[in-house]
């Protein structure tokens, strides 16, 4: 089954599971690492993860994989935070981050440059928007970044 596919019905399947705790989905991905394949959902609530969530997460969600079986060959569930340098990836995300600081790595390069740092705009019409520290505004096209997360600047 294409890795697209078995992430979208993990999504499906720990939804609910995420809900229930008032916690938040961020982010589902299977994906091989050297000789294994890995399975990981990211959770977070306000005041963050304990060890404990992810293991409520985790059981919860093990049970309903064992029951679905969408995945046929061998793999390693973990379910865990996103971390300080969470991805943003929802609509919902670029609103609440709006501010921060964060880096968006593109998967062409833009003027010889394939990632970019600045304080969020905003999310307008798919559009990323940032300020970098030279006071100059650039935008981004949702569908041209490889990945866009929050950097910690100490």
């Amino acid at each position: 089954m294409a890795k697209k596919r078995i992430e979208d019905i993990v999504t499906e399947l720990v939804t609910p599971i995420v809900d229930t705790l008032s916690f938040e989905l961020v982010d589902v991905e299977f994906l091989k690492e050297g000789a294994n394949w890995y399975l990981r959902a990211y959770i977070d609530k306000p005041g963050g993860i304990t060890i404990d969530d992810c293991q409520a997460v985790s059981e919860k969600l093990s049970d309903l994989l064992d029951e679905a079986d969408p995945i046929k060959q061998s793999y390693i569930l973990e379910v865990s935070s996103p971390g300080l340098e969470r991805p943003l990836k929802k609509e919902s995300d670029f609103e609440r981050f709006k501010g921060e600081d964060i880096e968006i790595k593109l998967f062409q390069s833009l003027n010889g440059k394939k990632i970019f740092e600045g304080k969020l705009l905003g999310l307008i019409e798919d559009k990323i928007s940032i300020r970098q520290t030279n006071g100059e505004e650039l935008m981004f096209e949702r569908a041209d970044t490889a990945m866009v997360r929050k950097v910690l600047k100490f």
